[in-house]
């Protein structure tokens, strides 16, 4: 309990840096960590420190099944850094105390920069691990080795800013053998997909959302159609809609799932289309011949151009324009007939005010004030 375990340094608390870790044992009732820096429990011991985590620590209980470590400062991952490191035995090397439970591991805004070979031995039932927030910017192709049952990889922006190659050359070679069924690579800025040589055989979900994708290149579509077609996530894209750079995207989302994120895609240019929802072009607004468009399923028809609120605001319009036109019409057309019919108003409202006159007159007359005494 007084000894403070390897990884650990004196220094302020961080907010959740290691939390949401679940035992297969329970604890007994009233114990509980007090200090939500850096706390796990096993049958036996409680241990709850404050520190600052500059590496993985040294000893975690054998039981856990779910570990998260947040806002720490790991930088490199080296050689089974969650199990205790390597051992030089008869067989070879073998991690020194692997955590043979452990099916979920989130390293987030850990400012984790580099994997080398091997970083996630002795954790073989991993099946969902975290990477995102972080700055990588070298993954070593073995990097992965020993995670067969590893199907969910979040790497959301976790590629370091000015990274040459990206993420296809930062991945290449570390996903190949393995079996993933989710690779997340959302907010990367990424100008391209990865290539299918990089990607894992039998992916189903690829996020690609929020990046600088404008346009996707036949290639490395068709790469992705070499995996089994998995579905793509690419909403939040600058995409350029021409006909020349949606053709690949639109005979991709031809044959795609039902499931996909299309209706979340929208044009990013050229100006007049900015904005513009990518299940609502029409072949004449892309530049694509007729025939062309039918064959990428976009329709032809000039009148469906506008969306249905739109059309309807402007048809209200057009009414309103020719009632206008009818009424000016009928104003010119018996233009006399108003004339007299104004003059002999004029005519009358005069006639009628004379007469009031009149009788104004008739009425302040002095000489005519006594007669009613007589």
């Amino acid at each position: 309990m007084a000894q403070r375990p390897a990884g650990c340094h004196g220094g302020r608390p961080l907010s959740a840096i290691l939390a949401g870790l679940l035992l297969l044992p329970l604890l007994q009732a009233g114990r509980s960590c007090s200090t939500p820096c850096f706390c796990f429990a096993t049958p036996d011991t409680l241990q709850c420190r404050l520190g600052r985590l500059l590496e993985p620590p040294a000893e975690l209980p054998p039981a856990a099944r779910n570990l998260s470590i947040a806002g720490g400062n790991l930088t490199v991952l080296r050689a089974a850094a969650f199990a205790g490191g390597w051992l030089e035995g008869r067989e070879g090397k073998a991690a020194a105390r692997p955590l043979a439970h452990l099916t979920l591991l989130v390293l987030t805004h850990d400012a984790i920069e580099a994997l080398e070979e091997a970083a996630f031995a002795g954790l073989p039932a991993l099946a969902a691990l975290d990477l995102s927030h972080n700055r990588l910017r070298a993954v070593a192709p073995g990097a992965f080795a020993g995670c067969a049952q590893l199907r969910t990889l979040r790497l959301n922006q976790a590629l370091r800013r000015g990274t040459r190659g990206g993420l296809g050359e930062l991945l290449d070679g570390a996903l190949a053998n393995l079996s993933l069924a989710r690779l997340e690579l959302a907010g990367n800025r990424l100008r391209e997909l990865p290539p299918g040589t990089a990607l894992p055989p039998g992916l189903r979900l690829l996020d690609a959302r929020n990046n600088s994708l404008q346009a996707l290149a036949a290639e490395q579509l068709d790469g992705l159609a070499a995996l089994g077609r998995p579905r793509l996530l690419l909403a939040a894209n600058p995409l350029r809609c021409d006909c020349a750079s949606l053709r690949p995207l639109l005979v991709w989302l031809r044959n795609a799932s039902a499931d996909d994120d299309r209706g979340l895609l929208h044009c990013a240019s050229p100006r007049p289309l900015k904005g513009w929802p990518l299940g609502r072009l029409r072949a004449s607004q892309l530049g694509c011949g007729g025939g062309e468009g039918a064959e990428l399923g976009l329709p032809a028809d000039d009148a469906s151009l506008r969306p249905p609120e739109t059309a309807s605001y402007v048809f209200f319009g057009i009414v309103l324009a020719l009632i206008g036109v009818v009424f000016l019409m009928v104003l010119y057309l018996n233009r006399r007939g108003i004339k007299r019919w104004l003059n002999n108003l004029r005519d009358a409202c005069r006639d009628q005010m004379e007469g009031y006159h009149y009788r104004y007159e008739q009425d302040c007359d002095p000489r005519r004030a006594g007669t009613g005494g007589l």
